[in-house]
């Protein structure tokens, strides 16, 4: 019996390292996505941010927000931290790399026209404070929100992998952020022109919605945290919700490219909440609508709004996110198939708090960024481009000397 629980302690640990490690994976997906879509002039300040953002969420996280949300800290003898093989380690490395998505989502609205070491300082504040208050209410039951939706509703807030929690928290942020931020120069003219900046790179757009959506079966499989508690169910549903977004932003994208290689991800971002409790039928219907969603609302904010969110996070993680976090209510339900024990009331609930709390706390930390320190590059050096003003150097260097 002793050697059984030793063989599951090492699985459990073995099984959610993995899960990190295909998540981890996930932010070079961010990073080629975002590449792909800004201008060339911007390409290698999308690949130095990303990078740079895991290493400060990991310490943001690992000395404060992972306190904050699980009231569990490190400063153990390593004795101690190594006790069932290290589970809790890596637990903790697992529940990182969803935080460090917070930053990798905001990134990509911001991308272009963003000061650098002033999106390093509001990095360290979201994953540090803002991110981690949410992630406890949702998965860890403090402050008795949880508690009193049970009480009155019958059922908690459900949020299997984190549309709410990580896709439509890191959108909202992502949203102020923009709002702050202001619009690229010359992307919005006087007349009410609006100027195209097409991809850069197609493929490399497409590399990184690739990435995330094979990393995203760990997202969401490994979000069982231990391997007796894994589910072939969430497999299929992400899957299901995947095909579902891709083919519906093909249609209504009309065949754009761009579109086409967001609708998996859409379909994804709604999916992880109800992963774990819809039929995959109903995971179909909810990543097809979220893949309709985004095309219609990036096309809104882009066109009509004029809100320059240049990667479309807010639409993408922010309106997809809680759509996801709704449709669990809606799809998890025993009468369409679903396992049931949830409330569409609690989901609405508890997805209108994480929105609440996203963008109050993501305009609250880009504000002071904003009136201390500035968040935006000068006029010339978004001219340069990112590359050249911050990090002084090209995507293509040999343009510059010559060879």
């Amino acid at each position: 019996m002793e050697n059984i629980g030793s063989l599951k302690m090492g699985s459990d640990a073995l099984f959610i390292l993995l899960g990190a490690i295909m998540v981890l994976a996930m932010h070079a997906g961010f990073a080629f996505l975002e590449l792909g879509t800004v201008r060339k002039k911007n390409q290698v300040n999308a690949l130095v941010k990303i990078i740079t953002d895991f290493g400060i969420s990991t310490l943001a996280y690992f000395f404060i927000g992972y306190g904050i949300a699980y009231g569990v800290n490190f400063f153990a003898d390593a004795e101690q931290l190594a006790q069932k093989n290290g589970y809790e380690l890596v637990k903790f490395f697992f529940l990182l790399t969803f935080a460090a998505a917070i930053p990798a989502i905001v990134s990509g609205g911001m991308a272009e026209r963003a000061k650098f070491n002033p999106q390093l300082a509001a990095t360290f504040l979201l994953v540090g404070f803002i991110y981690p208050f949410f992630e406890g209410i949702a998965w860890n039951h403090r402050f008795g929100v949880q508690s009193w939706l049970q009480t009155n509703f019958g059922a908690e807030f459900h949020d299997f992998a984190g549309s709410v929690v990580v896709h439509a928290v890191g959108g909202w942020i992502a949203l102020a952020a923009v709002l702050l931020l202001g619009a690229r120069r010359g992307r919005y003219t006087k007349e009410g022109r609006v100027a195209a900046h097409p991809p850069s790179s197609i493929p490399f757009l497409a590399l990184g919605a690739w990435i995330l959506t094979v990393g995203w079966f760990g997202f969401n499989v490994m979000s069982a945290q231990e391997i007796g508690k894994i589910s072939g169910l969430v497999a299929v549903n992400s899957l299901m919700a995947m095909v579902g977004g891709t083919l519906v932003a093909l249609f209504v994208g009309k065949n754009d490219p761009g579109f086409v290689h967001n609708g998996p991800l859409a379909g994804l971002v709604a999916v992880c909440a109800g992963s774990d409790v819809m039929h995959p039928l109903g995971a179909l219907v909810t990543g097809g609508i979220a893949g309709g969603l985004f095309v219609w609302m990036f096309t809104l904010t882009q066109n009509r709004w004029k809100i320059d969110d240049v990667l479309g996070v807010w639409p993408l993680h922010g309106i997809c996110g809680a759509w996801g976090g709704i449709a669990a209510g809606i799809f998890g339900l025993k009468a369409l198939g679903g396992l049931g024990g949830i409330s569409l009331i609690a989901q609405i609930i508890g997805t209108l708090l994480g929105i609440v709390i996203a963008f109050g706390g993501g305009f609250l930390v880009y504000f002071l960024l904003k009136k201390t320190v500035g968040i935006r590059l000068s006029a010339e050096e978004e001219f340069n481009g990112s590359d050249l003003s911050i990090h002084k150097i090209t995507a293509t260097p040999e343009r510059e000397s010559g060879w």
